[in-house]
């Protein structure tokens, strides 16, 4: 399974982004999709997560400022970012768990996400 992220860019501090991932190949089942972030020099860490049945899970940072939602039918994750952070600037994976002839765990290519004071 391919996922192709979009929706990063350069934004000032409180403004908004909208990250999208799109999954492409044989799926039966979405478990879940999501989305990671990873800081120069720091490990990969959880954003936001959602399971196919829209249960959802976000790092404590991002609560009440980005909200994760998903579009079955498209097999879309979107992560609509508010009240950015200079915090916030950090290279964004899609990632995503399925059922499938290729079922696993996928990642996308990375989009960067930069958030200026």
């Amino acid at each position: 399974v391919q996922l192709q992220a979009s929706g990063g860019g350069l934004v000032q501090a409180g403004g908004s982004l909208k990250l999208s991932c799109v999954a492409s190949g044989p799926i039966f089942v979405i478990n879940a999709m999501g989305w990671y972030r990873q800081h120069p020099g720091r490990k990969r860490e959880l954003v936001a997560t959602i399971t196919g049945r829209g249960c959802t899970n976000y790092a404590e940072s991002v609560k009440g400022r980005f909200t994760i939602s998903m579009d079955n039918t498209k097999n879309t994750v979107h992560l609509q970012m508010n009240a950015l952070k200079p915090g916030d600037t950090a290279v964004y994976y899609c990632y995503g768990d399925f059922d499938g002839p290729l079922g696993g765990e996928s990642w996308g290519q990375g989009t960067q996400v930069t958030v200026s004071s």
